[in-house]
Formats: C-alpha cells, structure tokens, sequence
C-alpha cells in the first residue's frame, strides 16, 4: 500500500500535464495544488504531448530547463518529465503525491490508454509515488469552463488521500462541462466503452498525395450508469480507480490448463 492518508499540509506534491507548460490546465492544477500544500513543484512538457500515452523518449537526449524556483519544462513526453522529476529533480526529496492535468478535454472511458495526462501518473505510480489524474470536459465549439475544476479539485484530493490504495492503482478523475454550481456530484464509478479514432478523413495535398487525419468519432450511446461516461455527461464528476496489473487472472489460469 502507499503511505496514505496524507497530510497535505507536509505534502510535498509535483504537478505536471501532457498540455505542455503553457498550458491553462496546468495553472488551474497549480492553484489547486497550492491551496493543499505550500511545497509544490512543477515539471511539465514543453510541447503539447496529447495521446502521447505512456511513451518515453529513448532514441535521443532530453533537455531539462530551470524556469523558476521549483519550475521546470522538459522537451519530452509526460512520461519523461515524472521519470525527470522524481530521480533527478526531486531525488533528494522525493515528492509524497503527483498531481497530472489539468487536462483540456475528459479522460474517460479507452481514452486512458491514449491519454499523456493518464500516463503521467502511471510512471508516478510506477515509481512508487500516489498519483492522480484530472481532466477537464468541454463541449467541441464551445469554450472551457473550468470551474468545476477549480472549486472542487481540492476538495477531490483532500478526500481521496484519506483512505489507502494499492501502490499499482492510480486515481483518474474527470469534470463534467458544467458551471461549478450545476455539479451534480460526485461518484466513485468503473470506466465505460467509447472508442476514439474511428473517424479517418482522408484528403490530397498539393503534390496530389493522399494524407489523413484521425478523427474523434466516439460511440457515447446506451452507456451504463456506473461508469464515468455516463456521469461526465450528466454533470457529475467521476472517480475510477485504475490498477496498472493488466493480466487478465481468469484467461491465465485457462491458459495454464491447455499447457500443462
């Protein structure tokens, strides 16, 4: 198990995204983080890194920058910034909890196996540290709200950090596109099934050659009520729990018997 619950007030947390460090996400992650604890640090990407997913950079050099005090940009992935942070940044003193996001756009259902803010706190997870992931909902064409980020992330952390969790299971928490005061609630909830990229537009450059783009056809229909798709896009904020074990125990001990 972590060492959890927490005292936020020792806490010392590291913030980082897969916006980049720019990123207005990432200031609403800052604040939250600030207003749980006065140690906090900040290693983030220089470049967006979205759907980056859990990859680390292993082909070429990464480039560390000071920005400010306890304020860093890495030119890598959201991976390479936690991996950065945690054995070299901080490796003096590690940090107790990771905080990744806030992102622009939900995490919720297969998004998380794309998803560079989801991967940030597994490498954290990975290395031991408690880690949770925030993403923030909006509706394409319209303008992010983040107030329901910004007046109960805090609240979300505070809670989540009073109960102990396995040292492979990570938090992935999502904001429904809603003002603040419209928040439903909140709901502890399994992710659901939508799948992303489905949607291939293929058009002809200049020279005549085809090109494409991955597009984000989902399928949100008929989703059960206890998954955090259903309560996102019913103005609820959800919480799901993910376990980094992906052995599938029932088909190993099948597989086991036709082995023997």
């Amino acid at each position: 198990m972590f060492v959890l619950p927490l005292d936020l007030s020792k806490t010392r947390i590291l913030v980082t995204n897969d916006d980049g460090i720019h990123a207005q996400g990432l200031k609403v992650l800052e604040a939250i983080a600030r207003s749980l604890s006065d140690d906090v640090w900040v290693v983030a990407p220089e470049m967006e890194q979205s759907a980056a997913s859990h990859s680390l950079t292993i082909n070429r050099p990464l480039r560390l920058r000071k920005l400010d005090d306890r304020r860093f940009t890495v030119d890598g992935t959201p991976t390479d910034c936690v991996l950065l942070a945690i054995n070299h940044v901080m490796k003096d003193a590690r940090p107790t909890l990771v905080l990744s996001g806030v992102n622009q756009g939900s995490n919720i259902g297969e998004d998380v196996t794309y998803s560079g803010t989801i991967a940030a706190a597994m490498e954290a997870t990975l290395l031991g540290v408690p880690a949770i992931a925030m993403s923030q909902h909006y509706e394409t064409g319209n303008p992010i709200d983040w107030s329901a980020a910004i007046a109960h992330g805090a609240d979300v952390v505070r809670k989540a950090v009073t109960v102990a969790w396995p040292k492979n299971v990570l938090l992935n928490v999502n904001f429904p596109a809603c003002p603040a005061d419209e928040v439903t609630g909140v709901r502890v909830v399994r992710h659901g099934k939508r799948k992303i990229g489905d949607e291939l537009i293929e058009r002809v450059d200049p020279r005549g050659k085809a090109y494409f783009w991955i597009g984000t056809l989902r399928g949100e229909a008929d989703v059960a009520e206890d998954t955090d798709i259903y309560t996102v896009f019913n103005g609820g904020i959800s919480i799901t729990p993910v376990f980094l074990d992906l052995t599938h125990t029932p088909t190993l001990q099948t597989l086991k018997q036709a082995f023997v």
